[in-house]
């Protein structure tokens, strides 16, 4: 299976890409956890059924030392006991910033509040704008049909 469309081939994608890849990278080096970071990626990639992002989301936090019990356990986070409270709260600001179609309102101030309770305002802005970053990724490799399976850790840098 190919992509229809080589993403890094097309110089107006590259340069588009690389910007993004600035943005993601202000997200990992904030004071957002590294686990926190991937699972979110992880269950917003899942949501938009995005296997090149699952793939490589779940490869990084292995290699960040997640272990498989809590990757399994990403897409059912509400019946699992191996996350925090601030982990479910994140999980739940990513699915509802990813379902924003899907809810009247978009994120509910219960939800937000809830976040609030467990991040500091720098955390939160990377909590949104990884949101905002992996659902764009997403939707770039949904779009061309970026094949998964491949992927190796930090193969992007």
């Amino acid at each position: 299976m190919d992509a229809r469309l080589n993403l890094f081939g097309s110089p107006l994608l590259g340069a588009a890409l690389r910007h993004l890849n600035s943005a993601g990278k202000a997200v990992t080096e904030s004071a957002l956890p590294t686990a926190t970071q991937e699972l979110v990626k992880l269950r917003a990639s899942q949501i938009n059924g995005c296997g090149f992002c699952t793939d490589m989301h779940t490869k990084e936090a292995a290699k960040a030392g997640e272990t498989s019990t809590r990757l399994h356990l990403v897409a059912v986070w509400r019946e699992a006991t191996v996350f925090t409270d601030a982990e479910r709260a994140a999980l739940e600001l990513a699915e509802q910033g990813t379902r924003i179609a899907d809810a009247a309102g978009g994120v509910t101030d219960e939800v937000w509040a809830n976040a609030a309770k467990h991040y500091d305002e720098e955390q939160l802005a990377a909590l949104v704008a990884i949101i905002a970053i992996i659902n764009t990724y997403n939707r770039l490799n949904v779009i061309v049909q970026q094949p998964a399976g491949d992927y190796q850790p930090g193969q992007f840098g």
